[in-house]
Order: C-alpha cells, then sequence, then structure tokens
C-alpha cells in the first residue's frame, strides 16, 4: 500500500465516521443565509390554539404541525420554522422522518426545537438517566429534521449561585450533541433559574462549543423591568449565541406588559457579529398571525439595514 493509499483510506475512513457520527467536530457546523428573509422564523408556541396535536386534542378540531407549516411560505414570506416540543406527535422515528418530508416539500427549514419535556435532571440516578435519554431523543430528532439544535431548560439548584447539577447534567448532554453536530441552547426563561447571569455562568462552566445561549428579545424584563438591565442581559448573552434568539417585543407578567425596544437588542446582536437565526416568538394577546407578521416586518427593517445607519422601528401593538 502506498501513502498516497493510506492516507485516501484514511480520509474515507474519516467521512465514513462523520456521516454516522461517531467523528466529533470542535465547532459546531452550519451554514447560515445571509439573506434576511431566511434568516427568520415562525416559533409555533404562540400558536397553540391553532396547532393540534392529534395525540392530546381532547376533542380539539385544527392544524396538525406538518399542515402549519405548509403555510408559512405563503402566509409570512419567510423560510423558517421552531417547531415546539408541544406539537410533535411522536418521537417516533417514521413520524419524524415524514415530518422532515413535509417541512421539505413546504419549503421551509428548522432552526431549532424548544424542548418543554418533563424531566428531573436532579434526582435519583435513575431520574438523571432518563433525563439523558429523553434529550437524546430530541437531538436524534433534531438530527433528522436538519435542525442545529434544540433547547433544553437550565436545572434549578438548592440556590442561585448553586450550579453543580446544571454544569454536570448539561455537560453530559453537550457531549452528545457534539457527536451528533446538535447545539444545545440555554435561553434566558425562568427568571428563577433561568435569568441571563445565571444561564451564562453554566454556559462558561461547562465551556463547550455546544452548550449556546439562546438570547430572547424581552424575557429578561421579567427578572427587573428595566430596557437598560435588559440591554445589558443581551450585550453579555449574544456573544454566546450560535444559531438562535426569539424576537419578542413585549412580554406579560401579572396583567403588565413589559416592552423592549427592538432597535436597540438588533444593534446589540449585530455589534456582537450574530450571524443566526431570529424567531418570532409574538405574546399578548395579539393574533399570533398579525403579531408575528409585525415582527418580520420589524426584524427585515433592520435586518435589512446593517450595516447602513438604519431607521428606528417601533411597535405599538395593544398589549
Amino acid at each position: 500500500m502506498t501513502l498516497r493509499q493510506s492516507r485516501r483510506d484514511f480520509l474515507a475512513s474519516c467521512a465514513a465516521l462523520v456521516a454516522a457520527g461517531k467523528l466529533t467536530a470542535a465547532e459546531p457546523d452550519v451554514k447560515f443565509p445571509t439573506d434576511p428573509k431566511h434568516r427568520l422564523s415562525v416559533s409555533t408556541y404562540p400558536f397553540r390554539s391553532v396547532i393540534i396535536n392529534p395525540a392530546k386534542a381532547n376533542g380539539k378540531t385544527g392544524m396538525t404541525l406538518a399542515q402549519f407549516a405548509a403555510t408559512i411560505v405563503d402566509k409570512f414570506g419567510i423560510y423558517g420554522i421552531e417547531p415546539w416540543s408541544s406539537h410533535f406527535e411522536s418521537l417516533e422515528e417514521a413520524y419524524i422522518k415524514g415530518l422532515h418530508d413535509s417541512f421539505h416539500q413546504a419549503n421551509v427549514r428548522v432552526v431549532n426545537i424548544p424542548c418543554d419535556v418533563r424531566v428531573n435532571p436532579c434526582g435519583t440516578s435513575e431520574d438523571q438517566q432518563a433525563t439523558q435519554d429523553t434529550w437524546h431523543k430530541w437531538v436524534e430528532a433534531a438530527r433528522i429534521l436538519g435542525s442545529p439544535s434544540i433547547r433544553v431548560h437550565v436545572p434549578a439548584g438548592k440556590s442561585n449561585d448553586d450550579i453543580s447539577c446544571a454544569v454536570e447534567t448539561l455537560k453530559a448532554i453537550s457531549k452528545y450533541g457534539e457527536e451528533k453536530n446538535i447545539v444545545i441552547n440555554l435561553e434566558n426563561d425562568s427568571p428563577r433559574s433561568e435569568d441571563p447571569y445565571r444561564v451564562l455562568k453554566v454556559i462558561e462552566a461547562v465551556g463547550s462549543p455546544f452548550l449556546r445561549s439562546l438570547p430572547d428579545f424581552c424575557n429578561s424584563m421579567q427578572v427587573q423591568n428595566d430596557g437598560d438591565y435588559n440591554a445589558k442581559a443581551l450585550t453579555a448573552l449574544f456573544p454566546h449565541a450560535y444559531n438562535i434568539s426569539h424576537v419578542k417585543y413585549l412580554e406579560i407578567v401579572g396583567g403588565k406588559a413589559l416592552r423592549v425596544d427592538i432597535y436597540r437588542i438588533f444593534q446589540i446582536a449585530n455589534k456582537a457579529g450574530y450571524k443566526g437565526f431570529f424567531s418570532m416568538e409574538t405574546e399578548g394577546s395579539l393574533d399570533p398571525y398579525e403579531g408575528s407578521k409585525t415582527l418580520i416586518e420589524a426584524s427585515l427593517n433592520n435586518l435589512s439595514a446593517f450595516p447602513r445607519p438604519h431607521i428606528r422601528f417601533r411597535v405599538d401593538s395593544p398589549a
């Protein structure tokens, strides 16, 4: 065997291992679009009254996840979908592959899967294993669907400073994500366990390029109803973001609308060099279709303006 043959065989073996998911990459490998319309997606979470999971319908009628996906390009003029875990009918391979085919036919791509699932990552050893097994199934679903990532929740500790369990469990799922080239995202979501700086502490402690932040434009207003605090939190989060951010202009807490300046946050994302997707997640009592269209218009106005000076887009819709 010649040296050239040996090298050729080695490269062929590496390619086979990568295809089989057995050779890990040092960094996530996703090619992001640059066209603003192709950087945007619709989150299915706000469409909870529209999309019905037949397995949990209880007599209600509505569209399936696949049927909703088929409407996105025509309704919204964009090409991304962020399907919420509760809208999945199953994690069986046949269903996920069928969903992949439906999304492909609808000309939409999956940008992230937010996983709101019942797990107990800090329980008994059996609970911890069951958590990892559940998360693994969602990683596999993401791989089949071509999603760059899933989003999981940060486990709470005995105190806000206690991140030991979070670090241990998220280090394990990040390692698995690396094997499959699937990023694990952490969102600034629950004010109790996922305030932005606790999320950052966990990400930095794990130290994996496959554990990233998911900056939500408005969620940190729940921690402090202060636009400057929210901006500082997002300035800290965006350098750790990889592929997904949630665009939102208000959060409803106790009947009160907490609003943010979308223009200011897009500036923060641009300054951080963020190249990933933006997913529309309208809140409040607005119709989810009209709310999503409003967010899309605001996003396109901002993304199409960089790096030129751009016009502030203000949302004055009712809560």
